[in-house]
C-alpha cells in the first residue's frame, strides 16, 4: 500500500516543478504559523496551483497535484517581524488524498493585505487557541519522478515547437531567430543533453498562464509529459 503523509499545503497562482528555486514573501498570519510550523520540522510543505472552481472554508482550495517546496532559507524582512522572506526549492511532486480544513474560516471582506486583515484573523486564532492550524493541511502521497531521458532528437523538436509558437505570438512583429537563441542561452536551455528539468523550463517558457502548466506537473511518464508540452507548444 501506498504511504501517505500529512503536510502544510499552501496554493499559489503558479506551478512548482521538482527542483525548481522559488522564493516567496510571506505575511499572511497563517502562513507565518505554516513556515514556523515548518522550521521547526523538516522545512517541507506542498505548494499547488489555486483550484479556481473551489474553496475551503472560504479559502482558495488547492489542485489535487503539487510539488514539495524545501526551505532552504527564511528570514524577516520588516524590523517587527511583519514579513519573512523564505527561499524554497522544489522536490517529488504528490498528489492529494484527503484535505484537511484550516481552524479558521475566512473572514467575510478579508483583505489579506491589511494590517486590518491580519489582526482580525490573529483575534479569532487566539480566541480558539494558537495551536490550532489556521492553514489547509493534506494527506499526501508521493508520486514517482519520471526517470527516463529524453532524447536530444525529441528536445529538438519542442525547441522548433516552442519558437514557432513565440513567432506566432508576435506577430505582426518579426522575432528574429538570433533572439529566440538568445532566450534559450539566457534560461541556460541550449544543451546537448537534455533532462526532464529542460523539459519543466522550456515548458514555463510557453506557457501564458500557469493553469497550462498543471498538466505538465500531472504527466507520470516521460512519453506523456513530451505529448503533454507537444500539446501547450503547438499553435492552435
Amino acid at each position: 500500500m501506498t504511504q501517505t503523509k500529512v503536510i502544510p499545503i499552501f496554493p499559489l497562482d503558479l506551478v512548482l516543478f521538482p527542483r525548481q528555486e522559488l522564493p516567496l514573501r510571506i505575511f499572511e498570519p497563517r502562513y507565518k504559523q505554516l513556515v514556523d510550523d515548518c522550521m521547526i520540522g523538516d522545512g517541507q510543505f506542498g505548494v499547488c496551483l489555486l483550484d479556481e472552481n473551489n474553496t475551503v472554508k472560504g479559502w482558495n482550495s488547492p489542485k489535487l497535484v503539487g510539488t514539495i517546496a524545501k526551505i532552504t532559507k527564511c528570514e524577516d524582512i520588516e524590523l517587527d517581524g511583519l514579513q519573512l522572506h523564505i527561499e524554497t526549492i522544489g522536490r517529488n511532486s504528490f498528489k492529494i488524498k484527503k484535505i484537511i480544513p484550516p481552524s479558521i474560516s475566512q473572514p467575510e471582506n478579508y483583505d489579506p493585505l491589511s494590517v486590518e486583515g491580519h489582526k482580525e484573523i490573529s483575534d479569532i486564532h487566539e480566541k480558539i487557541g494558537t495551536e490550532e492550524k489556521m492553514y489547509i493541511q493534506a494527506e499526501v502521497e508521493m508520486i514517482p519522478e519520471i526517470d527516463e531521458n529524453i532524447s536530444l532528437e525529441k528536445w529538438e523538436r519542442l525547441v522548433e515547437l516552442w519558437k514557432k509558437k513565440i513567432v506566432k505570438q508576435a506577430l505582426p512583429q518579426v522575432v528574429e531567430p538570433h533572439a529566440l537563441d538568445h532566450v534559450l542561452e539566457q534560461y541556460y536551455l541550449t544543451t546537448d543533453t537534455p533532462t526532464i528539468d529542460y523539459i519543466y523550463s522550456l515548458s514555463a517558457l510557453g506557457a501564458k498562464d500557469p493553469n497550462e502548466l498543471q498538466p505538465i506537473l500531472e504527466a507520470t511518464t516521460m512519453s506523456d509529459l513530451i505529448q503533454k508540452v507537444e500539446e501547450l507548444l503547438t499553435v492552435k
